[in-house]
């Protein structure tokens, strides 16, 4: 199976408490962003445009826009292919903000599928990568699963769980 590397994306913004914010990557990883320890690391001068995030009121003013975190109320003038000057909202690469972030452990194990799904591949004496080749996966995306570092899509459980491991699956919505 060919291996695809997607480019971290942000899908939504679970919460903002203090300079900390919790997000769901594209990878299906809720991840949280300490601003606090970033702004040391970037030593954050006033000259910088990001210096008004330093003020709580200014900073959880965050919005998702372009797949990444934004702040309207912080402005970046940038010159177009035309030599006009063009104002922006700050934002930051999301690759940044995926490198500097933590996964969010309470966030990621809601559903807790990782044990299960270890626990039946080795019964049946299955590798990881075994278990990926036959669910059309990948040995890397299995291991975040068992580790309860992801929660995979409805479709890639009913992969692994019925392809892969030859069980069935069955989903309750109350």
């Amino acid at each position: 199976m060919k291996n695809t590397v997607k480019v971290p994306r942000i899908l939504k913004i679970e919460s903002v408490e203090g300079f900390m914010v919790s997000c769901v990557f594209n990878n299906g990883e809720s991840r949280i962003i300490n601003f606090a320890d970033l702004f040391k690391k970037w030593k954050v001068k006033k000259s910088d445009p990001e210096f008004i995030l330093l003020n709580q009121e200014e900073f959880k003013k965050v919005s998702l826009h372009n797949r990444t975190l934004s702040w309207d109320n912080v402005r970046i003038n940038l010159v177009d292919f035309d030599g006009n000057e063009v104002s922006h909202s700050f934002e930051l690469s999301p690759e940044v903000l995926f490198e500097n972030s933590e996964p969010n452990v309470i966030s990621n194990n809601r559903y807790f599928f990782g044990k299960r799904i270890r626990k039946i591949r080795m019964e049946k004496g299955m590798t990881q990568d075994q278990l990926a080749e036959v669910s059309g996966t990948s040995k890397t995306y299995i291991s975040r699963i068992e580790n309860d570092l992801i929660e995979p899509e409805l479709s890639t459980l009913y992969k692994i769980i019925e392809i892969g491991l030859g069980r069935k699956m069955m989903v309750d919505i109350k």
